[in-house]
């Protein structure tokens, strides 16, 4: 956990389906218009867990417990490292969502739907394949 990396991203599901965030439509950002996960980039020295639950709470509104994740693995990507999580709240905590101020809209999915979208981050939807899949994680916490 102490290694270095440079984001993490966190599949969130409430209920059985899965929140995702329409990005904004910049052809100045990296996949404009796609469906894409609740995440983004370390700041300071911040673990890949915090990362990812901060990021998730500036862009839906939600704190997610730390003991609702339940898999995380550590990625290696071009640009540097990153984590990809995965928790589960109950379906009443998608009343509670509420877009930050980054993206165009947030919707409820079913996974496989999410997996199957011709817009949506690929890396994302192979990562969330292999969780669905059983595949051990890494540790984290």
């Amino acid at each position: 956990m102490n290694m270095p990396f440079d984001g993490a991203k966190l599949a969130l599901f409430i209920g059985a389906r899965l929140a995702v965030i329409r990005r904004d439509d910049d052809p100045r950002i990296p996949w404009p218009d796609y469906f894409d996960l609740p995440g983004g980039g370390r700041e300071g020295d911040e673990s890949p867990l915090a990362c990812a639950l901060r990021e998730t709470h500036e862009e839906l509104g939600l704190r997610v417990p730390p003991e609702a994740v339940a898999w995380g693995k550590r990625f290696d990507e071009d640009t540097g490292d990153k984590w990809f999580f995965a928790a589960h709240l109950p379906e009443e905590a998608g009343a509670q969502i509420v877009l930050g101020d980054e993206g165009q809209s947030w919707h409820l999915m079913t996974p496989q739907a999410f997996i199957a979208h011709p817009r949506a981050v690929p890396r994302f939807q192979d990562r969330l394949a292999l969780y669905l899949s059983g595949a051990k994680g890494g540790a984290f916490g």
